[in-house]
């Protein structure tokens, strides 16, 4: 508790040294108008996509356990491939809103063009990775022999939907980078609605039981990416920007996105470090964690929702090469980010003696996760300056210093992680942990910020 009331003290010092007082009123009032005009549009994209996964559960479990076990082994393995390329996203959003910024849409569109086709390359080759080894995976996540085949069945169909799947992350990078993202709400939202229809219609319909799910799913995203993809064309038509692949493009893309693959990465190692402790501490404490780990998810929908419309905004005043305004709008969504970070907290506070009850009645792991789950509410506000300067840094395509701080992260929570069940800790003590990761993060993401070396102005960086 007393390291817990140490991050504090610094997100406090944060605060106070991020104020802007010779901030006009009015240009606050600007910043915010924009800050929410991008932010709950994208809350709204971003809250729509797990809701893939749950439609598909909610179908395919009346099937059966076996197939429901099935989904979620394959379901995990696409939703680890799709997550580790999501710099399709990040990187082209920095990169068309610098152009934006810069007055040059029709170099805004080019870039955006080329990480679209550096997502259907790396679709291409994640396909031909999965398909003949498909059992093999669904037997190193675990998968009992009952629920193998239906695990094998449905990732080598949902496989195919790959590619759209990333074309669809580097098209709604564009948007964003463009300042739109109303048009991926809506997109999601229809998305949504199709893979419901088309599940429930093949899954039982056409009586094609889990592959008629995995089908489904397929035929949706590929309905989304062709949406995409007709909205971008006909910006590259409007603005008469090419549509044909460039190498240098395309290799300057895959290059912006190799940082932060490896932030990716380190943040992933992270989640799963955590969760072989919790397994390793007991059931009770692993059913527990698995509780809070999907609270901690969705409050991060929140704040990462702010951090896109830092993306955005900061990649477009650099590209103008405008740096008051940069930084002006840093303190602003800081700011942001520290007040939503409070509600959350909150939230989760009044709503613990609810939300427990939803996933479990087992007494044992209600006890394992109210405390933990108090940590977690204590520690948003933290949680809400590392996701906006995370977004700011990505704006200012700063990939390398975050590449950096995300490896030193991991190297500082690993230990701390594993030394849990050594030194007798249970989940409270883990997710104490986590939250001194999240306030390593804070600080290494703050030094940089402050420093004022991320500002480097320019269509390009």
């Amino acid at each position: 508790m007393q390291k817990l009331c140490i991050s504090y003290l610094w997100t406090i010092r944060l605060v106070l040294m991020t104020q802007a007082p010779a901030t006009p009123r009015v240009t606050r009032r600007q910043h915010d108008r924009e800050i929410v005009a991008l932010a709950v549009p994208a809350f709204g994209a971003l809250v729509a996509e797990p809701l893939f996964v749950m439609a598909d559960s909610a179908i395919v479990g009346h099937l059966g356990t076996a197939q429901l076990a099935g989904l979620g082994v394959a379901s995990a393995l696409l939703t680890t491939a799709v997550s580790i390329f999501v710099f399709l996203a990040y990187a082209t959003t920095a990169a068309v809103a610098r152009r934006v910024g810069a007055g040059d849409l029709q170099a805004a569109i080019r870039q955006g063009m080329d990480g679209i086709w550096l997502a259907f390359l790396l679709g291409a080759a994640v396909i031909a990775a999965v398909l003949p080894t498909a059992p093999a995976l669904v037997e190193l996540f675990g998968a009992s022999d009952s629920a193998a085949p239906y695990a094998t069945t449905y990732l080598r169909i949902s496989s195919l939907g790959i590619p759209a799947m990333l074309v669809v992350l580097a098209a709604t990078g564009v948007l964003r980078g463009l300042q739109d993202t109303r048009t991926p709400l809506r997109v999601a939202i229809a998305g949504f609605v199709a893979n419901g229809a088309l599940n429930a219609g093949l899954v039982y319909g056409a009586g094609l039981g889990i592959a008629g799910s995995a089908w489904g799913t397929v035929m949706a995203q590929c309905g989304m990416a062709a949406v995409y993809l007709t909205v971008v064309v006909r910006g590259a038509r409007r603005h008469s920007a090419s549509l044909r692949p460039d190498a240098a493009g395309i290799r300057a893309s895959a290059q912006a996105g190799v940082p932060l693959l490896v932030r990716t990465l380190s943040l992933r190692a992270i989640l799963m470090i955590a969760t072989a402790v919790a397994a390793r501490l007991g059931d009770a404490d692993m059913a527990a964690h698995q509780i809070i780990l999907s609270l901690w998810s969705l409050l991060a929908f929140a704040l990462d929702a702010i951090a896109i419309a830092g993306q955005a905004i900061i990649g477009r005043y650099l590209g103008a090469e405008d740096t008051r305004g940069a930084r002006e709008a840093c303190r602003r969504m800081v700011q942001w980010g520290i007040a939503v970070g409070v509600v959350l907290s909150v939230l989760v506070v009044v709503a613990r003696p609810v939300f427990l009850p939803l996933f479990t009645s087992d007494t044992v792991v209600k006890d394992a996760a109210l405390p933990a789950l108090l940590v977690v509410a204590l520690s948003q506000p933290i949680c809400g300056v590392v996701f906006v300067l995370d977004g700011v840094l990505m704006g200012a395509g700063d990939g390398p210093y975050l590449a950096w701080a995300m490896v030193l992260t991991l190297a500082v929570f690993a230990p701390l992680a594993l030394l849990v069940p050594a030194l007798g800790g249970g989940l409270t003590a883990l997710w104490t942990a986590m939250t001194l990761m999240m306030t390593v993060r804070m600080l290494t993401l703050w030094l940089r910020t402050r420093s004022g070396r991320w500002i480097v102005t320019g269509a390009t960086r």
